[in-house]
């Protein structure tokens, strides 16, 4: 299996597309804060599960990098609340992405609790 096959990536990407698309309306002011900084944590929750699913053969770096993961996850979720705080974004959109970042976080913290079923091997 490949990294990007794994449901979390797959969400965690479709997420990052959907605030690249959404921030796209986001005013030029935030082009070098809100705007970068969201794209660039949502994006980094895809870079973390490939880079964890590959460490996989080191039982503590692959729960690392998945804690990083969720971090990054949770600070995507922050900058969209500043975003809908500000108005650039809906409540609908806001509602939407953040139904789909809770989501990929569950989805990340499964990894976590289950790292056996990824093909981390663990002590018995």
């Amino acid at each position: 299996m490949k990294y990007q096959d794994l449901l979390a990536y797959k969400k965690g990407f479709e997420v990052a597309m959907n605030i690249f698309e959404t921030s796209k309306s986001f005013p030029k002011e935030e082009i070098y804060s809100l705007t970068d900084q969201v794209r660039r944590s949502s994006r980094s929750v895809c870079a973390n599960i490939a880079e964890a699913y590959r460490k996989r053969d080191y039982p503590k770096h692959f729960h690392s990098k998945l804690t990083d993961c969720d971090a990054e996850n949770s600070e995507t979720q922050t900058w969209l609340e500043f975003a809908f705080a500000c108005n650039y974004i809906s409540k609908e959109t806001f509602q939407l992405l953040t139904e789909k970042n809770n989501e990929v976080g569950k989805l990340i913290n499964y990894m976590i609790l289950y790292p056996s079923k990824f093909g981390v091997k663990t002590e018995n």
